[in-house]
């Protein structure tokens, strides 16, 4: 580890405690001039500081996305352990698709402050101001790039809710298909994309969180909320911290899906969906429709009962719901 990442990991690990620069000199031995030198060093990566002529320095929060303070220690098999991050982007997504020929068949999260043409289903726009939010593609490993697009949109969704969860205790629901909501409110969206080169079959599940603020349901037609709204007044935890807790759930479910674990998946997505029973209104692939909620698989997608008493499966890829 170079000196640059061991002062970073100890300002991080400090939270909002100064060091004074003896203090990082002695943690990371290093000399005065080589303190200062790597303090640019992380400048110039991003990373802000807070002088105090008498306590020393500490990092400003929230942090920067940091790939290394993000991979250090994740206990994950694929996803997480390889992560690029950027100041500002046109969208993670597509950058990951870009990265798949480098990536050689491996994993890869890319991350982004701000995107500028950030989008969601059906190209809607996905909308959040700089620093405020959690942006963030993965780039599925090869072994897992043939899982189908409906168990990866289920898994997804149910990853970020989880991983939500442990880092706050929130309980977040679900929303079929990828919606993630706080008290009736987006907190979170999915996006699962497939593209193909030759023969070959790339995958990428981009999401977002909002941590520091939301769109207006008049920008975005739909109520949404963000982590400082909803545990106000409480702290919201390090963007870094989230993510890191997402990309765990990520990477278990991805695991039990090459497993074929599909039951498990389902349980644990409809405990936490707040559709089972509801009448909704669908539009898949042109088409509308309108029914109860008697289910959602991982395999098969929403499963609709008419009220002519016809059973209805439609798929999350090409459907949508109507509120």
């Amino acid at each position: 580890m170079d000196i640059a990442n061991k002062i970073l990991e100890n300002l991080y690990d400090r939270r909002n405690g100064f060091f004074t620069l003896e203090e990082i000199g002695y943690a990371v031995g290093a000399n005065h001039e080589t303190v200062e030198r790597a303090l640019g060093e992380l400048s110039n990566r991003g990373h802000r500081f807070e002088r105090h002529p008498a306590e020393g320095i500490k990092l400003v929060r929230p942090t920067v996305m940091d790939a290394y303070l993000i991979e250090r220690g994740l206990p994950v098999k694929h996803i997480g352990r390889n992560v690029i991050c950027f100041d500002e982007v046109d969208s993670t997504n597509d950058i990951a698709f870009d990265a798949a020929n480098q990536a050689d068949g491996q994993a890869l999260v890319i991350t982004a402050q701000y995107q500028r043409m950030g989008r969601g289903r059906f190209n809607r726009k996905w909308l959040a101001k700089p620093n405020s939010a959690i942006l963030a593609s993965v780039l599925l490993h090869k072994s897992a790039s043939i899982l189908p697009h409906e168990s990866l949109t289920i898994a997804a969704g149910l990853a970020v809710a989880e991983g939500i969860e442990q880092i706050t205790n929130l309980r977040p629901s679900l929303r079929w298909p990828n919606d993630v909501i706080i008290d009736d409110a987006k907190l979170a969206g999915v996006l699962v994309e497939v593209r193909y080169r030759g023969a070959a079959r790339y995958v990428v599940i981009g999401f977002g969180v909002n941590v520091l603020s939301a769109p207006s349901m008049e920008v975005i037609g739909k109520k949404a909320t963000c982590l400082a709204e909803t545990m106000a007044p409480m702290p919201v935890p390090e963007p870094i911290d989230i993510l890191r807790s997402i990309l765990i759930r990520i990477d278990y479910w991805i695991e039990q899906l090459s497993k074929s674990n599909v039951q498990h998946l389902h349980q644990q997505w409809c405990k936490r969906c707040d559709m089972i029973n509801r009448l909704v209104r669908i539009v898949s692939s042109g088409h509308r429709f309108t029914g109860r909620v008697i289910d959602v698989n991982p395999l098969e997608g929403l499963i609709l009962m008419t009220p002519q008493g016809q059973c209805i499966r439609l798929p999350a890829e090409t459907s949508t719901l109507v509120d």
